[in-house]
Parts: structure tokens; C-alpha cells; sequence
């Protein structure tokens, strides 16, 4: 039987960037050697490292001024890198779900935390709006994706001061006007390759304006100086990371990602709005293109286990919503293909229609 990935992470990769990475993971370039095995230091690394860094800024169109770092720590280090780089008394953050919160709460170690809007108050089913960024803030953090619950941020805020984006779950699904922000970071294991790796997307004119002594390794400039590679990098994912940005390039770019995600989503959300059985969690407006979240109707509350099962049974993967929200998430990520999502809407309508009908 098929499987369709809908797993929020680690999630779906490209079939033939999994295939590429086994055979470098063998064999790479017929040098004899397992791209796990060779020197960080070696031409071989360095060529791999130089073309996903070249490769990020094409995609992204990334403007003079920006470094692409490769590092390690996943995105919830970076909760404490941003803050101990660029806070000096304040910095403004936009509560829209769990990992923002989590990011927030980081910050306040560091100096004081203003939290300009949160959307807790309806279990973060919506983006706020009509909000004020404080002028006298060091930073304004945003998390553009909230794979939890299901909302999106869909556009490139104007901000008073460096604009700071955790993309772990919507990098390189939409057009990025990448001059907006001070520094864009994410956790590879959603869009670009495994667990392992989080890109870094930094302006260096926003660093060494804080007093404070900042640890070695926990200091952008750091991995400036040393093209991310101060110590060890992680080798194979980064090499992962390159494979899926040359399939990206092939596909036609993030625009061309765009669209593939629009038509994905539009689909998956018009089943649901069409259903007499399922209902989706997050406002209209704010829906994720890249988590779709959706429970039972209240009157089908008790269908939720036997749908899981009907769903599992049929080669779904990954569809259980977390437990914040319940019910059902469907991750539709880049690599996801449209067959998938008609395959797991036909079973949304074969279900309903057997439990309508009995």
C-alpha cells in the first residue's frame, strides 16, 4: 500500500533527494568515501557547503548584506541566540501559538519582553491583527507558521525595527522579500532536509550592539567568520539541505513552490468547508498552508478514533492532531505531492458518506 507523509516533522522529503542522499551517504561523487566519513575541511565538503549557501540566497533572493549560517541546535536555540545577540533592553513579540510562547518566555532571560499581540485567547485559531510595534524595541519576533494550530502569517510585515522570523515550517513555500527582516532561522525538518540543521539568515549591520559578553558558540559573528563552520557542522543533513534546494530550483523556484501549495491547500480546505462531518479549527483568514487542522463536528465527536483508524488503514501517515488542538492535522509541505492530498480527501469522503449512510 502507498503512504501519504503528512507527518509535521521530521516530514516528507523528495523521493529523489532521498535517493541522491543514500548514494553520497555510499558513495560520494565516486571518491570512494561516505559524505559522513569525509573532512569538514575538504575541497569535497566545501564545494557542498558553497552550493547550498549559493543556492539559499538564489531561491530566496537574499540582498548583499545577508549571511546563510548552517548550524546546530535546532530553531528552539535560537530562542536563546536571537535575544543574547541583539537585546539590549527590549524586545517586542507577536504570541501566535505554542513555539512563539516558547521563544517569548526565552527572551525574558535576557532582558524585558513585550508581547505586542496574542491569539491565546481562542487557543491561537487566528493571527492578530491591528497590533503596534514598539519603536524603542530592540527586535520584533514572529513566528510566520504555527504548525500546531494551523495559522499562517501571510505576508512580510513593516517593522520599526529588525524584524526577526522563525520559519522552521513555511521557508521556501512562498516568496520572501528577505530585506524586511533582521534575521529569518528555522529548523531544517520540515522543508529543506532531516533533522540536524537550522539555517541562519542574518543582517550583519543589526550585530554588535549589545554590551554583553556573548559565548563563543552562541555568537552570530562566530559563524560569519568561520562560513558556519567554527566546529563540526552537521554534515549529512546539510548535504540534504542542498539536494532539496537544486529539486526546488528544477520545480521553478519558490513562486512556482507557491502555487503547487495554494492549489494543495485550496483543495484539502474545501473538503472540509464542504463536509457535513468535518470542520476546520483555525479563522479563514489565518489558515496554514502548510498544516491543515480540522476536527470532528460536535455532533460526530465520537467518530474521531474510528476515522484515525479508517485513515490509517488507507496509508495515511502523521494525521493525528496534537494534542493542544485534537482531532486531525494533515502537514502538506512542500515535498508533499497533490496525489496525497486527493488521495486523503477521497478518504475523508468515503468515511463520511459510510457513517452518513449507516
Amino acid at each position: 500500500m502507498k503512504k501519504h507523509n503528512f507527518s509535521a516533522g521530521p516530514s516528507i522529503l523528495p523521493g529523489e533527494v532521498i535517493e541522491n542522499t543514500s548514494k553520497a551517504v555510499s558513495d560520494l561523487n565516486g571518491i570512494g568515501l561516505s559524505v559522513m566519513e569525509i573532512s569538514h575541511r575538504s575541497k569535497d565538503f566545501q564545494a557542498i557547503m558553497d552550493e547550498a549557501v549559493d543556492l539559499f540566497k538564489e531561491l530566496l533572493d537574499i540582498p548583499n548584506g545577508y549571511q546563510v549560517l548552517f548550524l546546530g541546535g535546532g530553531a528552539s536555540l535560537q530562542f536563546c541566540m536571537v535575544p543574547f545577540n541583539l537585546l539590549g533592553k527590549k524586545a517586542a513579540y507577536l504570541e501566535t501559538g505554542s513555539w512563539a510562547k516558547k521563544a517569548a518566555k526565552e527572551a525574558k532571560n535576557f532582558g524585558e519582553v513585550e508581547v505586542v499581540a496574542s491569539s491565546g485567547d481562542k487557543n491561537y485559531n487566528y493571527i492578530p491583527e491591528g497590533f503596534k510595534i514598539p519603536e524603542d524595541a530592540d527586535y520584533f519576533h514572529i513566528t510566520t507558521n504555527n504548525t500546531i494550530f494551523g495559522t499562517q502569517i501571510h505576508e512580510d510585515y513593516d517593522s520599526p525595527v529588525p524584524l526577526v522570523a522563525d520559519m522552521s515550517s513555511d521557508i521556501f513555500s512562498r516568496p520572501v522579500n528577505v530585506s524586511k527582516y533582521g534575521i529569518i532561522y528555522g529548523g531544517a525538518q520540515k522543508n529543506l532536509g532531516p533533522a540536524g540543521v537550522t539555517f541562519v539568515v542574518v543582517k550583519e549591520d543589526i550585530l554588535g550592539k549589545v554590551d554583553r559578553m556573548i559565548p563563543t558558540m552562541l555568537n552570530y559573528k562566530t559563524h560569519i567568520d568561520n562560513g558556519s563552520m567554527f566546529n563540526t557542522p552537521p554534515c549529512l543533513p546539510i548535504f540534504t539541505v542542498k539536494e532539496t534546494l537544486k529539486w526546488l530550483k528544477k520545480l521553478g523556484g519558490v513562486k512556482k513552490m507557491e502555487e503547487k501549495n495554494r492549489e494543495k491547500a485550496t483543495l484539502l480546505y474545501n473538503a472540509i468547508d464542504d463536509s457535513k462531518i468535518f470542520t476546520g479549527t483555525a479563522e479563514e483568514k489565518s489558515r496554514s498552508m502548510m498544516n491543515v487542522c480540522f476536527v470532528m463536528k460536535k455532533e460526530y465527536e465520537d467518530l474521531s478514533d474510528e476515522f484515525l483508524k479508517y485513515a490509517q488503514s488507507n496509508g495515511m501517515v502523521g494525521i493525528k492532531g496534537h494534542r493542544s488542538v485534537g482531532g486531525f492535522r494533515a502537514s502538506i509541505y512542500n515535498a508533499l505531492p497533490l496525489e496525497s492530498v486527493k488521495a486523503l480527501i477521497a478518504t475523508m469522503n468515503e468515511f463520511e458518506e459510510c457513517m452518513l449512510n449507516n
